[in-house]
C-alpha cells in the first residue's frame, strides 16, 4: 500500500471505538461510561491514567470536576478508584440545568460563534446545551457503588460556588465548562489548590476559543509555561 511505502500503517480501532493499544481495563471503562459522556475514549483513557497516577504517586486530595453532565467522567474516576482500593472525596460542580450563557469569546474551532450554536439547537434534546438534572447525574455515579458519603454535588454556576464550596486540596482537577469565563474563573481559584504532582485536565482547550483562550492567559498572569500534553484534538492534560 502506499501509505505503509510512504512509512505509515493504518491501525484499526476496536468494535468499541477505543484504539488498538489500549489495555483491556480502559477499554472496558469506555464502553461502561459511553453512554454518560460525550468524550472520546482517548479522553477517558487519558482521565482513568491520571486517577491511576495519582493513586500510585499517592498525591493528597480530592477528585473534583467542573461542568459534569451525565456523570460519565467521575464515574470513570471513580470506577478507577474503586479498582485501586483508594477511596478520596469526589467533587462535581455544575448548574445541573444546562449551559450557562457564553461570550462573544467563545467560538468553536471554526469561528462559529457557540451563541449561535446554542440559539440553533433544542434546550431538551440537544447534546450542545448538556443539560442533564441533579437527580440523574446522581443515579448514574451511585451505580459505580462508589460510597455515597464521599460523593459531593454542587449545584449552581461555578462563579457562584467556586470557591466558597471547594476542597482545600485537590489531587486531579477535571475542567469540563466550555467557555472563557467559567474556565477561567475555575483556574483561578482552582490551580492554587492543585497539589504538586496533581493533574489538571482541561477538556475543551482544542475545540473552544474562550476555553484556549482562558487557559493562555491564566499561566501567562502566572508567568508560568506548562507543557499541555494533547490527548486528541481538544483534550489537554499537565501534571502541576
Amino acid at each position: 500500500m502506499l501509505v505503509e511505502k510512504a512509512g505509515y500503517t493504518i491501525a484499526a480501532r476496536t468494535k468499541t471505538g477505543c484504539p488498538p493499544d489500549f489495555s483491556p481495563e480502559a477499554i472496558s471503562l469506555c464502553d461502561r461510561v459511553k453512554p454518560f459522556t460525550m468524550t472520546t475514549p482517548e479522553r477517558v483513557s487519558a482521565l482513568h491514567e491520571a486517577v491511576r497516577y495519582v493513586v500510585r504517586n499517592r498525591i493528597p486530595g480530592s477528585i473534583l470536576e467542573c461542568g459534569v453532565w451525565k456523570g460519565g467522567s467521575v464515574m470513570a474516576c471513580a470506577l478507577t478508584l474503586l479498582d485501586a482500593g483508594d477511596l478520596r472525596d469526589i467533587w462535581m460542580f455544575d448548574t445541573f440545568e444546562g449551559m450557562s450563557q457564553p461570550t462573544d469569546a467563545d467560538r468553536d474551532l471554526r469561528g462559529e460563534s457557540a451563541a449561535t450554536l446554542l440559539s440553533s439547537e433544542s434546550r431538551d434534546t440537544s447534546h450542545i446545551w448538556a443539560v442533564a438534572p441533579l437527580d440523574e447525574v446522581k443515579r448514574n455515579v451511585a451505580s459505580t457503588g462508589y460510597p455515597p458519603h464521599l460523593l459531593n454535588y454542587v449545584q449552581g454556576p461555578v462563579e457562584s460556588t467556586v470557591p466558597k464550596q471547594a476542597p482545600q486540596r485537590i489531587a486531579l482537577l477535571r475542567l469540563d465548562t466550555d467557555w472563557y469565563e467559567s474556565t477561567y474563573h475555575e483556574l483561578v481559584h482552582l490551580f492554587p489548590r492543585l497539589s504538586p504532582g496533581g493533574v489538571l485536565i482541561i477538556d475543551d482547550y482544542g475545540h473552544w476559543a474562550g476555553a484556549r483562550k482562558a487557559v493562555d492567559q491564566y499561566f501567562e498572569e502566572q508567568s508560568m509555561s506548562p507543557l499541555l500534553h494533547r490527548i486528541d484534538y481538544t483534550g489537554r492534560t499537565l501534571v502541576k
